[in-house]
């Protein structure tokens, strides 16, 4: 089983930057992909960013390029989303998952953690 603890959360002005972080633990690996999924209230979960094993990464362009930035940390079994200018749109419960085999199946997900941007 792997575990997903995000932190770095909280309440932040329009066009300021937050750094969210996610540790994983457990039977987890550096191998796997991971990404960043974000939901709003009484809006659809939607992919944010991820980041293969090697650093490749991808990002939801329409909603966030240019503003933020995924990375990781193989040694920590960390992964971060930089995020800068912040939007009120940016508001939502922020989701950290593995995706084990890198075809874009998650099968572990943190508990969330809320980011609410105030205009």
């Amino acid at each position: 089983q792997v575990q997903l603890v995000e932190s770095g959360g909280g309440l932040v002005q329009a066009g300021d930057s937050l750094r969210l972080s996610c540790v994983a633990s457990g039977r987890t690996s550096s191998r796997y992909t991971m990404g960043w999924f974000r939901q709003a209230p009484g809006k659809e979960r939607e992919f944010v960013a991820a980041i293969r094993w090697n650093g490749g990464s991808t990002y939801n362009v329409d909603s966030v390029k240019g503003r933020f930035t995924i990375s990781r940390d193989n040694a920590k079994n960390t992964v971060y989303l930089q995020m800068n200018s912040l939007k009120p749109e940016d508001t939502a419960v922020y989701y950290c998952a593995i995706d084990p085999a890198g075809n874009y199946e998650y099968h572990y997900w943190g508990q969330g953690i809320q980011v609410t941007v105030s205009s």
